[in-house]
């Protein structure tokens, strides 16, 4: 019995071993790729300092209109990833991505992502970089949150909202995050530091951004190098564990009323008839119901739907915004 335990021990120990051998070798590789992916890295857009910390905007076109694109969670080089739609817009109007903090060129800000944190840098970096309010929002996801949040404290800056299959403030107050999902979020975090997300490639990126033509074959390369560098870092992780606490602060205000907004709900065919599915349809349409100009457009997609349908959000978009145009 004792020759068993005595072997079993053993073994505990070299497995042991073998997994932190494991996690050296790739950490020790990721670094290695990471300085090599640096030299691609040069900022596509404009640099704003804020709180010494940069944060990136990037501008396109010329109109009377301008569009803020605001990404969600995790997508980790935002001026690449919705190219295809905002590229849509800038045909006839001015665009700004703005690439909150840890996302994309701007640097990573280990602020703890409060709501307050967020709508500052981002009015503050837009302003600097040349836009001047009143913006129409183009939140997809998480930014909803932030883009609602703006409303109701500035609406004089907020023209409309163009809401992509966004989260609603009530629905994470409502499905507040338990502790495994936490342990979960911050387990991914801390994985991604060692480079473990090395592995997987394809959960890094999207790979229908590489799929698809609206980069070019250098851009796709600065959208995998930026993914590699960025992919749930603090920031991230922080506006995730901060989500509740966020939208607390937003349904504690009285819903922006006056603020017209397009929700679009993508509806993913396999998912149409899920409880989940039919239970954010009627989010939308209850929220809509609480505003005085307001529309909800299904549109069978996935969650990224500006991938998949960027013409017909653009579409859609242009139709709203000039059938409730409103003196700002």
């Amino acid at each position: 019995m004792k020759k068993v335990l005595s072997v079993l021990k053993k073994l505990a120990v070299l497995f042991i071993v073998i997994i932190l051998f494991g996690f050296v070798s790739i950490f020790i590789y990721h670094n290695y790729q990471l300085g090599k992916e640096a030299a691609l890295i040069k900022s596509e857009g404009t640099l704003v300092n804020v709180n010494k910390k940069n944060i990136n905007v990037y501008n396109e076109g010329n109109g009377k209109e301008t569009y803020v694109f605001m990404s969600g969670s995790g997508i980790a080089a935002p001026v690449y990833e919705m190219k295809g739609l905002y590229r849509k817009f800038s045909q006839e109007n001015k665009i700004a991505v703005v690439e909150r903090a840890g996302y994309g060129y701007s640097d990573v800000s280990n602020d703890g992502r409060d709501i307050d944190k967020i709508l500052e840098q981002t009015r503050k970096v837009l302003i600097q970089s040349g836009n001047t309010p009143p913006y129409i929002l183009v939140p997809h996801s998480l930014s909803g949150l932030e883009a609602i949040y703006w409303a109701q404290k500035y609406p004089e800056e907020v023209k409309s909202i163009i809401a992509l299959d966004i989260g609603l403030l009530h629905q994470y107050v409502t499905h507040k995050m338990d502790l495994v999902d936490s342990f979960a979020v911050k387990g991914i975090n801390m994985l991604t530091k060692i480079g473990v997300h090395r592995l997987f490639p394809t959960t890094t990126y999207n790979p229908e951004v590489i799929k698809q033509d609206f980069l070019t074959d250098h851009e796709k390369e600065l959208y995998k190098a930026l993914s590699f560098k960025q992919i749930f870092n603090n920031d991230m992780e922080q506006e995730l564990l901060k989500s509740y606490e966020n939208s607390k602060k937003s349904v504690n205000l009285p819903i922006p009323k006056d603020t017209p907004i397009l929700f679009v709900d993508a509806i993913a065919k396999q998912n149409k008839n899920s409880k989940y599915t039919k239970q954010n349809s009627k989010d939308y349409e209850e929220f809509a119901e609480q505003l005085n100009i307001a529309d909800v457009i299904k549109i069978e997609g996935t969650h990224s739907i500006y991938l998949y349908e960027p013409e017909e959000i653009y579409k859609l978009s242009t139709k709203f915004i000039e059938k409730n145009e409103r003196p700002m």
